[in-house]
């Protein structure tokens, strides 16, 4: 009898161990069928051209290449970026694939492949059918305005974003170049970061990054990045463009005309004087709970843009406030009262270095 019960017992133990085995196997192999249908495909220039028949549909230009929709099938729809090649080393390819390609977030574009075929290079990210965010920020028609319970999340999604690049790879991701231009749009207006041309990888541990050339679209660049006086270069360079990102949600404008020469108060300094003056922010705003959600805004883009980065806030915190209640958060110390005469209006201080540093011009 007990020779009996032993002998079931062990059959029983190989049972069990050969069940849990083919549990782990299918695991497994869910596993990499998964990560095969993330990782980006390298496509061939012919392939590109199908894709995009022939280049028939332009979406719009920028400072390193033009974008074209295409499709891969009847229901999978992609924006083809096609790379200037004589601008740069490849270098902005190596950084999109470098990083895009270990990135998968919600609030971040997602890279479906590349091309690689000679001296022609391209990128095929997902299709975002609303746009960029700049297209109804930035607009006077009220028919475009999204309305603040909907700019409220997308404030958040994008800080959710950026707050994984800092914090959820294996490696900090420093994007260098966050603007309205560079966040787009899904059906549901769900925002994703893109373009990471100009992004720096560095370990988590690593507080400060080395670099020879400022980076980034004049009036979004953080004033350390111009000149060390002001600290060193980190990830909190990321979290001053989102704060300029902010008050131009706030504000319903750009921060700087970067072709015209000016003698207007700076836009930040004008939304912190319109807030210690308890004036309506924007002209959208209808009741009281559009004011409470745009003052909220303007507070943490002010607290995103304090001159020194010591003094500002990580992502994981902007998140917090962004997601609390408006009324719990702090005036933020005036960020320019404390450096006086001897500011440095960053969009003039831009100008005067465009000979010398690679600072990307806003285009379309």
């Amino acid at each position: 009898m007990l020779k009996s019960l032993a002998v079931l017992f062990a059959l029983y133990r190989v049972y069990r161990y050969d069940k849990i085995e083919k549990e782990n196997q299918a695991r497994i192999e869910k596993f990499l069928e998964d990560y095969i249908a993330l990782k980006p495909t390298r496509y061939s220039y012919a392939d590109v051209k199908r894709i995009t028949n022939q280049f028939n549909e332009k979406l719009g230009q920028g400072a390193y290449g033009t974008v074209f929709k295409g499709k891969l099938s009847n229901e999978i729809h992609v924006a083809v970026k096609i790379l200037i090649s004589s601008k740069g080393n490849g270098e902005e390819f190596i950084n999109e694939v470098g990083t895009m390609g270990r990135i998968h977030h919600v609030n971040v574009v997602r890279l479906v492949g590349f091309c690689a075929d000679g001296f022609r290079r391209a990128l095929v990210y997902e299709f975002l059918p609303n746009d960029s965010l700049e297209k109804f920020i930035s607009s006077v028609d009220s028919n475009r305005f999204l309305g603040w319970d909907k700019l409220q999340d997308i404030a958040i999604g994008i800080a959710k974003g950026i707050e994984y690049l800092h914090q959820g790879c294996d490696q900090r991701i420093l994007h260098f170049d966050i603007k309205p231009h560079n966040v787009l749009l899904d059906h549901n207006f769900n925002p994703k970061i893109s373009d990471f041309g100009l992004a720096k990888l560095c370990s988590k541990d690593q507080s400060v990054v080395s670099m020879t050339q400022a980076r980034g679209t004049m009036g979004y660049i953080a004033p350390e990045v111009f000149s060390r006086n002001f600290g060193n270069v980190s990830y909190k360079s990321d979290v001053y463009s989102f704060g300029i990102m902010l008050l131009e949600m706030v504000g319903g404008r750009k921060n700087v005309d970067v072709t015209v020469n000016t003698s207007e108060i700076y836009f930040p300094e004008w939304i912190y004087n319109l807030l210690e003056q308890k004036e309506d922010l924007r002209v959208f705003v209808e009741d009281n709970r559009d004011a409470k959600i745009a003052k909220k805004l303007a507070i943490v883009g002010l607290w995103c843009i304090q001159w020194h980065p010591v003094d500002r806030p990580s992502m994981k915190v902007v998140v917090q406030m962004l997601e609390g209640e408006g009324d719990k958060l702090t005036m933020p110390p005036n960020p320019f009262a404390s450096i006086g005469p001897t500011r440095i209006n960053v969009s003039m201080h831009a100008r005067r270095l465009n000979q010398d540093l690679e600072v990307i011009p806003e285009l379309e």
